[in-house]
Formats: C-alpha cells, structure tokens, sequence
C-alpha cells in the first residue's frame, strides 16, 4: 500500500521544480479531460449521457437522499440537476420515493434498472481500461493504480482549496484590469 497524505495542503510556498512538476501533472490532467471529453462525445451519440452516469454512480454509492444532497455530492446547484434527474425517473433508472422522516419530501434512489445499467458500464469501462494497461507489468499497474487512487482523495480534500485558490486570482485579475 501506498503511503497516505496526512496534510491536504501547505503553507509553505513551492519550490520551482514542485511548480515544474505540478505543472506537467496539470497538463496530463488536461489532456485526460480532453480525452475523456471526446469519448464522451461520442458515446452520447448513443445514448450514454455523462452527466446521467455521474449521478446515477453517486446515488447509487451514497444511497436514497434529496436531490440537494445528490447535487452536493456532485458538486452542482440543485436546479442544474433537476433536469437530469427528471429525465432518469422518466427512463426507469431512479424512482422518488417518500421520505419517512419528512412525508412532504422525496428521496431519489437507483432501481433495479439503473443498478444493472451501471453495473453494465462498471464491466465494460473496467474491461476497457484492462485492455488498455495489458502491455504494462503487473507492478507497474498496481503502483500506477494505487498512487492514482491516492491522487483521487487528495485532489478532492484540496477542491475547495483550489476553488478559492482560482477564484481570489481571477478576482485581483479583474480588479486590475
């Protein structure tokens, strides 16, 4: 196992070969958004919707909530999501149901239908990402996987960090201009 982080962020100020590293990570992580981007694209040709996958995905882990509690765990405004999660209630693939501790409320959750959709997807996108790692040694694919799952939970403990990081520099930008 990979050591873990016991801090998500520094005070110290970075040297310049961490900026130079952060600087690559930065420009792999872009080109993997772009990628991901474009299969995205396409698969909505055929009907895999990205932003219906995500949620499903996230209901399912964090079981029948309120929508606001599902946009929250996207990070997204709960009027954003409405529109999606109408569309996977009219296709089977999440039901409202009454919220015991509110009889006014609705909780969403994943039927029986959604779990075999994601379940499916889950398979092929593991068998994909499979197929593509297959040329590496099976060391270098567990290290690639476990320091990518430690980058996973850094990177979302620091979101909010990097939010008010950007946003602050985009308010001085805009104030100097």
């Amino acid at each position: 196992m990979v050591g873990t982080s016991t801090e998500s962020t520094t005070t110290e100020a970075p040297t310049e070969a961490e900026i130079e590293l952060g600087s690559r990570l930065g420009n792999a992580m872009m080109g993997l958004g772009r990628q991901w981007a474009a299969v995205s694209s396409q698969l909505s040709k055929v009907g895999i919707d990205k932003t219906s996958m995500v949620l499903l995905g996230a209901l399912k882990q964090i079981g029948p909530v309120r929508s606001n509690a599902l946009a929250e765990a996207v990070y997204s405004d709960p009027s954003t999501i409405s529109r999606q999660v109408a569309a996977l209630v009219k296709d089977g693939l999440i039901e409202r149901r009454a919220d015991p501790a509110d009889g006014r409320a609705s909780l969403l959750a994943v039927t029986d239908e959604g779990r075999a959709l994601l379940d499916a997807r889950h398979r092929q996108r593991s068998c994909s990402l499979a197929r593509m790692l297959a040329h590496w040694s099976p060391d270098d694919r567990e290290r690639f996987v476990e320091l990518l799952e430690r980058f996973v939970v850094d990177h979302e403990r620091n979101i909010p960090n990097f939010i008010e990081e950007h946003a602050a520099l985009m308010a001085r930008s805009k104030g100097e201009n």
